[in-house]
């Protein structure tokens, strides 16, 4: 049978740090490190269904570019030079199709790239390809794709979690060794948390906007994932920073995430505060889940951190003012999506009026759960309801982060399992939304009060056998600390 988590030898079995280093000193080539990626996606994607197109020519390219300037004396452009790259479908590129997983964009080519995806190539790093997400990044699963289902490399008939289920089964397959998702309520950390690999959600606004196709505005935010700590710092601190065409970006230094997960892997949480969330202790978690992420409260003890519980009162109220303002975000973020402009036109035989049109061309090019979204929106916002239920979801938003606020007047760091259970079966969700919807109770908090968060791979669940993932989240532009925490437990128990 075939294993499709990541090698154990060859190229594609190591670290993105250790690959840099074999890169920067001629050991290998980039050109050979991703021929093995892509030999790896060739050989396991057809039943992965991680990627949605494969850019094999640009990325190859790509690390020709790093090959030469190495072989000329260059400098590398980046820590990460010539290290291939999985990229969620959500981030427009001039070279390649960004689709959002939706009909709607099917086949669509920007005219320009993303400002991360510009990041990306001023660092020197070959992207391998787009991955699957679910459509518009509204989804739990990655089932919501409009073109393919992606399994969990752990176990193919379970879900790798969404959105960004696409990029962490590229990179806990050894598809690639680094990937960029988004995160509007957890669509980063949770597929982590299923597959075993590491994701931060940045604070909101340090990480560029400007090319990622919005879900929800005042929510989503581009992040690292990878299979270690390092890895994940690494190329955090190449896609952050401000940027002058995102008017939600902030102009304040980069926190020191190299440095803090260097620091992090002596082990040492001496005089670190770290807190438990008195609301996140649910009745219906998995004991497996429970019984990890307990033991990994007890593994951040022992290496001297002061573990205390915080209360968050407010975090009772997370889903319903989550998905008012979510699902209003995204009911006017993909009006834009209407036939006109760009991507998917139906109906338009000369005999139909605009509005025709637009309503066929919605209809045939959106899926059900954007539907549904959008819907919920819609009306969440329209004349005689905004007052009570936008304007007090806003409200109960403030909330949240108050309590964030006092939280964090007594610790560092918060932690908390980041899902309830460990990947549950494909197709078992699909017809139960609300069902859906709790999977990610424990991430939605840090998006609505736009904090960091990392989801750290804590072992597997005795129970099932499958990957579990603590919840890390710290203050805002205190992403380091998230870093310093994470490696330390790595370090120690990995």
């Amino acid at each position: 049978m075939t294993d499709y988590t990541t090698p154990t030898t060859g190229l594609t079995s190591l670290s993105a740090a250790e690959l840099a280093e074999k890169i920067h000193s001629g050991e290998v080539t980039s050109r050979e490190v991703t021929q093995a990626h892509l030999d790896r996606i060739a050989q396991t994607d057809e039943v992965l269904g991680a990627f949605l197109h494969v850019g094999a020519e640009e990325a190859l390219a790509t690390a020709d570019e790093v090959d030469q300037a190495i072989k000329a004396g260059e400098k590398p452009a980046s820590a990460l030079a010539g290290v291939p790259l999985a990229l969620k479908d959500l981030f427009v590129t001039t070279d390649a199709p960004t689709t959002a997983a939706s009909k709607m964009l099917d086949g669509y080519v920007s005219p320009y790239d993303a400002t991360v995806v510009t990041k990306l190539r001023e660092a020197g790093i070959p992207i391998l390809g787009k991955t699957n997400l679910d459509e518009f990044a509204l989804g739990s699963s990655t089932e919501n794709s409009a073109f393919k289902v992606t399994r969990n490399p752990h176990d193919i008939d379970r879900t790798p979690g969404g959105s960004g289920g696409g990029t962490s089964a590229a990179v806990a397959s050894g598809q690639a060794p680094l990937g960029i998702g988004t995160d509007t309520g957890g669509s980063i950390r949770q597929p982590a948390a299923l597959t075993g690999t590491v994701g931060v959600k940045p604070t909101y606004g340090t990480v560029s906007r400007y090319g990622m196709i919005a879900a929800a505005s005042s929510l989503d935010q581009g992040g690292p994932t990878a299979r270690t700590v390092l890895d994940t710092a690494l190329l955090h601190e190449i896609v952050a920073g401000v940027d002058p065409f995102d008017a939600t970006s902030v102009n304040k230094p980069i926190a020191p995430v190299v440095q803090a997960a260097r620091e992090g892997a002596s082990g040492d949480l001496t005089g670190i505060k770290i807190g438990v969330v008195k609301q996140f202790e649910r009745p219906g978690n998995q004991e497996g889940v429970l019984d990890a992420v307990s033991k990994a409260y007890e593994d951040l003890a022992s290496l001297g951190a002061e573990v205390i519980e915080v209360d968050c009162p407010h975090f009772d109220d997370v889903m319903g003012a989550y998905y008012i303002i979510q699902t209003s975000e995204v009911s006017s973020n993909l009006a834009r999506f209407d036939g006109m402009r760009y991507g998917l036109r139906e109906g338009d035989d000369g005999k139909n009026s605009a509005n025709d049109v637009m309503e066929i061309t919605r209809a045939a090019g959106f899926g059900p759960e954007t539907k549904r979204r959008i819907m919920l929106g819609t009306y969440a916002l329209s004349v005689g309801y905004y007052d009570a239920y936008y304007l007090q979801a806003q409200r109960v938003r403030q909330l949240i982060a108050n309590d964030f606020k006092r939280a964090f007047e007594q610790v560092d760091v918060i932690v908390a399992p980041t899902t309830p259970t460990t990947a549950f079966m494909l197709g078992e969700k699909v017809d139960d939304p609300l069902a859906m919807y709790n999977f990610d109770l424990y991430t939605l908090p840090l998006n609505l009060a736009g904090l960091p968060g990392m989801s750290l791979p804590i072992g597997v669940a005795e129970d099932t056998g499958l990957p579990v993932g603590l919840q890390l989240m710290a203050p805002a532009f205190h992403d380091d600390r998230l870093y310093r925490v994470g490696s330390a437990y790595e370090a120690k128990f990995s």
